[in-house]
């Protein structure tokens, strides 16, 4: 399998895998995630989902598996949308998925939506189980990037469909030097200043530069098996939508 720049980028050493370490920093950070979270973006990532939940509308999924759930922006906001009705949302983090929960209680969506761990390179699921698979803004944290896709290829039904958003790095002036700037200096300053953990957001940067993107994720794709692929770009390459089909 081919290696990616972000499979090497780790939190903190090079000791532990890659997946122990992402754990550890997202149930470190979970608390003030979503704060921040919308902090750094602007809000612009509530549009990012909206822009990906549009994309899978018109098949009207009725079962979803939501891979790296984090603490379940997605999943909650596709059962709205989309009236699903079952959305599992899967991560490595329990203290992420435990502030999903809450969450999802609170919305009173409990009855549809789910939470489960789950290693995203090995899905307990059985092939052909859901009607749509999702990633927002989790790939990047995948210890090997395309077993995890091929997972999520195997636990579609035939006819179903990916949808994955990922931050990416602009190509074009003035928004590439602007970026540069921002995630250099000012994503790990806010990061400093809302937790604790430090690593948590030198990591986020770096892992961003060399997660794949553009016509690298969509060979991806469909090298794993999908049709139908493509790539958009989203605010001017901060955030890219993925998407194909399970034939």
């Amino acid at each position: 399998m081919a290696k990616y720049g972000s499979e090497q980028i780790l939190p903190y050493n090079n000791e532990e895998h890659k997946a122990t370490q992402v754990k550890r920093m997202f149930d470190s950070i979970a608390g003030t995630y979503d704060q921040l979270n919308h902090t750094l973006s602007f809000g612009i990532d509530r549009i990012w989902r909206k822009k990906g939940i549009a994309y899978l509308r018109p098949f009207a999924p009725k079962s979803i598996l939501d891979i790296a759930t984090g603490t379940g922006d997605l999943a909650i906001s596709m059962q709205r949308k989309l009236n699903a009705d079952r959305i599992i949302g899967a991560d490595i983090s329990e203290g992420m998925m435990d502030v999903g929960r809450q969450k999802v209680a609170e919305a009173g969506l409990s009855e549809h939506i789910s939470f489960e761990y789950q290693d995203c390179t090995a899905l307990t699921y059985a092939e052909d189980s859901f009607d749509a698979v999702t990633a927002a803004f989790g790939v990047r944290n995948f210890e090997d990037i395309e077993q995890g896709i091929r997972e999520m290829y195997r636990v579609l039904r035939p006819n179903g469909h990916v949808m994955i958003l990922e931050l990416s790095t602009p190509e074009h002036f003035p928004m590439k030097q602007l970026y540069s700037i921002y995630s250099k200096w000012v994503i790990p300053t806010i990061g400093r200043l809302f937790s604790k953990e430090q690593s948590a957001y030198s990591y986020l940067p770096a892992s961003i530069k060399v997660v794949p993107q553009g016509k690298v994720m969509t060979d991806l794709l469909s090298h794993v098996g999908f049709s139908e692929v493509q790539a958009r770009t989203l605010t001017f390459g901060i955030c890219s939508l993925y998407t194909g089909t399970k034939k």
